[in-house]
């Protein structure tokens, strides 16, 4: 039988999102960019909401309780944990950013 994961948005990676969508809206003038910015994310992380496991884990300096794993979506990565059966998605960052002091 397949197992079932939940979603869970922690908030800091609702604000880092939301960051992004205002800076390519506002700062950029690109409001439908970040639209679809916003939509392939979500539609990122849901398809892997299907197997949030079977994907590599993220190599981190840091010792984590849970690994991190990473979806790409376009110049962005969104990281997450699976904890028991919830993935939950903990940060969105521009990837060019050294993430070594980030994730």
């Amino acid at each position: 039988m397949d197992k079932k994961f939940a979603l869970r948005y922690l908030p800091l990676f609702e604000r880092d999102l939301a960051a992004a969508h205002d800076y390519i809206a506002f700062t950029l003038q690109n409001p439908a960019a970040a639209l679809r910015l916003v939509e392939d994310t979500e539609k990122a992380i849901v398809q892997r909401l299907d197997n949030p496991l079977g994907f590599a884990p993220y190599r981190s300096l840091r010792a984590r309780k849970q690994p991190y794993y990473r979806i790409n979506i376009r110049n962005f990565s969104v990281f997450y944990v699976v904890i028991d059966n919830v993935m939950e998605a903990r940060r969105f960052v521009y990837s060019k950013r050294d993430l070594s002091g980030i994730i």
